[in-house]
């Protein structure tokens, strides 16, 4: 495995400015969430958004919960959705009448999250909410509501914070482009 700094092209959202700014998106969501009565669940897709949750539960000052789901929509090795969703890990917990925010790392062509939000609908919850750290809105080809945004980015392959290439990387703390000559592949 290559040394990520022989394909980084450039950083695209260095550590400081992602953690400001998801201590504000944490900000936003306890004030509209001060009234939910300990009735908040944050649902992290894995395994891309698992800093992000991390980083943004500790700062939500209201009580909540968590639960993850796995959603696989990549062929082995792919870089691009096949656009066949599917569910790999179901939620331990029941949503009905809980307020769901959905936690996820990148938002691209929005069917993974559509297919999601169509989902967790039927399972009756109280409210049903997206926060997601990235959205790459130049590629949506289904429109999905991105409640609270972090970032958005142009359409370039980025890694770090979560994003991984070939499952390798999730752990650096800033968000990368990657040179895909560099990489090779």
């Amino acid at each position: 495995m290559q040394n990520y700094q022989d394909f980084l092209a450039e950083t695209l959202i260095d550590p400081e400015t992602l953690q400001q700014r998801v201590r504000e998106l944490g900000a936003e969501i306890s004030r509209d969430y001060a009234d939910a009565n300990g009735n908040l669940l944050l649902i992290c897709i894995l395994r891309g958004g698992v800093p992000f949750l991390v980083d943004l539960m500790r700062c939500i000052a209201v009580p909540h919960r968590i639960d993850f789901m796995a959603i696989s929509s990549y062929g082995v090795g792919a870089r691009e959705s096949s656009g066949n969703v599917r569910l790999t890990m179901d939620l331990m917990t029941n949503i009905k009448d809980k307020h769901v925010l959905l936690v996820e790392d990148i938002i691209d062509s929005g069917r993974t999250i559509a297919s999601v939000l169509e989902l967790l609908g039927t399972r009756q919850p109280a409210s049903l909410k997206v926060c997601a750290l990235l959205d790459k809105e130049s590629r949506r080809e289904v429109e999905v509501p991105i409640h609270y945004r972090g970032f958005n980015i142009p359409d370039a392959y980025v890694f770090g914070y979560g994003l991984d290439i070939d499952e390798y990387y999730r752990n650096l703390p800033f968000i990368g482009v990657v040179d895909l000559e560099k990489y090779g592949k």
